[in-house]
């Protein structure tokens, strides 16, 4: 990809960005309730309502408000949040590491899985086990990401107690972080005792948004190497006499991966926004918990910041994806 396709890609996601304020900045106006009637406790004066909204710039008008947000956007600024009283970016910012830990675990758990499986049921194409992972897949993909957190809260946390449930880290263990990307960091610095106790807190929630996904990873990657195996290189691999493992690893695989890896960035982009419902179900301290606390308080500079990271994070993943789709695709390249 030259430099002038990046340029243009990233000239795209300023529009991208704009769609995206304009959107959240309409539909939260449009939504019944006052969020400065929330946040009076006790009698106050008129005067104590019109400070507030002043101090939050509910007073001005609709279009300047807007004006006002975009350019906050563009400095940086999100605001303060009206529930928390605290800056809209730094609550965020200590979310947003969570989240993208239980969504890279997920992803890893979906990618072995699903390549696993789709090898498998390749290999032993017409038998016994290729109708078990297909019945497997189905009831994967069958069952959303929320009734699967139930179902494995039922499983490890109350007919059989393994797991923790609920949280990030042992509240009664004191641990010295260095940044919010806890998992990353244990493994970086190699405190494996860390990494254990994080594993064990993430492995529920990851699991649960990596089930669906996984089956979807597994029937792309069996259907492209389907696809591969009645090709003629495959045919000539065989006429050759090379063993079955070889002919799926070396030849079929590396030429089946591309929509599998298209599709794999695709699915994570859209799994870091849609831990919501996960992370409430497991009190895991990520961006989707504080999009829920945000929402329940009508708190629309935290929801306005949340979405306009969340929208950022998707472009930036957006074009990640897209160099290495590129890198990989030589026809792409030209």
């Amino acid at each position: 990809m030259n430099a002038n396709v990046l340029f243009r890609r990233l000239l795209l996601a300023i529009p991208t960005l704009f769609g995206v304020a304009l959107v959240v900045f309409v539909l939260l106006r449009l939504i019944p309730g006052d969020p400065v009637a929330m946040m009076i406790v006790g009698e106050s004066t008129p005067e104590d309502i019109q400070q507030l909204r002043v101090q939050f710039g509910l007073d001005k008008s609709i279009p300047h408000q807007f004006l006002i947000f975009l350019q906050d956007i563009a400095t940086g600024n999100l605001g303060t949040s009206i529930m928390l009283k605290q800056d809209v970016l730094t609550l965020v910012l200590k979310s947003v590491p969570a989240t993208l830990e239980l969504a890279v675990v997920a992803i890893i758990i979906s990618l072995i899985a699903g390549f696993l499986f789709a090898l498998a049921a390749t290999y032993w194409r017409g038998g016994i086990l290729e109708s078990l992972i297909d019945s497997i897949n189905s009831v994967a993909l069958a069952i959303p990401e929320f009734l699967w957190a139930l179902l494995l809260i039922l499983a490890f946390g109350v007919m059989w107690p393994v797991l923790p449930l609920s949280g990030r880290i042992d509240p009664s263990r004191s641990f010295d972080f260095s940044t919010q990307f806890y998992l990353f960091e244990s493994l970086a610095t190699l405190r494996f005792s860390q990494v254990g106790e994080l594993l064990q807190h993430l492995i529920l929630p990851a699991t649960a948004l990596a089930l669906p996904l996984l089956a979807v990873i597994a029937r792309v990657l069996k259907s492209s190497l389907l696809e591969a195996n009645v090709q003629d290189y495959i045919l000539l691999a065989r006429v050759k006499g090379f063993a079955r493992p070889r002919v799926l690893f070396r030849h079929a695989l590396p030429n089946a991966l591309l929509p599998t890896i298209t599709l794999t960035g695709v699915n994570f982009v859209f799994l870091v926004g849609g831990t919501v419902l996960v992370e409430l179900i497991f009190a895991y301290p990520g961006i989707g918990n504080l999009l829920y606390v945000a929402a329940i308080n009508r708190d629309l500079p935290l929801i306005q910041g949340v979405t306009i990271v969340f929208a950022f994070i998707f472009v930036i993943m957006n074009f990640a994806f897209d160099l290495l789709h590129s890198a990989l695709n030589v026809r792409a390249r030209h």
